[in-house]
């Protein structure tokens, strides 16, 4: 069984819910994501490099889970997943939980103490995700996305992609506010990152406007 080594009971400091007609806008930039799920009482975290927004109205997202992993077989059980953004100084820890597979090391989180938290109880979550269920979140990063799976079953099994509804958003108001990511303003540990291949990750850089 795969459960947390510790799970703080309240949200960090900074974390600030997002309108829903926004929720977009924090993976528009292409950064690599952590995802983790629940079900029946098990918990895991994986990385993942492939994810994007799909759509406004309802927010959309896409994220490739390998068929392989056990975050996968979670989402797939539960109905839901979370998308979140790890910043600069959460690289190893991407890097390890994106490597090791709860399959063969089944304390994958206490292993690499993944901090982790539960999602604020917002009606529009509550009301569709049973309590084991609901996915954990990981502590240090810079926006979350609590999503529900829209089934598209010939996409999973033939692409492993995978569709969710957001369902609840937030982020950390010192890097994303008022709709909009404010990295230059913002501690550069508050990045996120890009990964490339080999362990090799860019940071976010600077804004470049027109």
């Amino acid at each position: 069984m795969t459960t947390p080594s510790s799970a703080a009971s309240t949200a960090p400091t900074h974390f600030t819910p997002v309108p829903l007609d926004k929720a977009y806008r924090l993976l528009n930039h292409g950064p690599t994501v952590l995802v983790s799920a629940a079900h029946a009482g098990q918990r895991n975290v994986m990385a993942a490099a492939w994810a994007c927004a799909l759509d406004f109205a309802p927010p959309k997202v896409t994220v490739v889970l390998d068929k392989a992993t056990r975050t996968r077989e979670l989402v797939e059980a539960s109905g839901h997943f979370a998308l979140q953004l790890p910043t600069v100084p959460m690289a190893a820890l991407t890097e390890a939980v994106g490597t090791d597979s709860a399959h063969t090391h089944p304390d994958k989180l206490e292993r690499h103490a993944v901090p982790l938290f539960d999602a604020p109880a917002l009606p529009n979550i509550a009301a569709q995700i049973a309590a084991d269920n609901a996915p954990p979140l990981v502590q240090g990063c810079a926006a979350w996305l609590v999503c529900r799976v829209i089934p598209e079953p010939h996409n999973q099994q033939a692409y492993d992609l995978f569709i969710g509804e957001v369902v609840g958003a937030w982020a950390d108001e010192r890097v994303f506010r008022n709709g909009h990511w404010e990295f230059d303003s913002a501690p550069d540990s508050l990045r996120t990152l890009h990964y490339v291949a080999g362990g090799q990750f860019y940071a976010t850089g600077a804004s470049v406007k027109v």
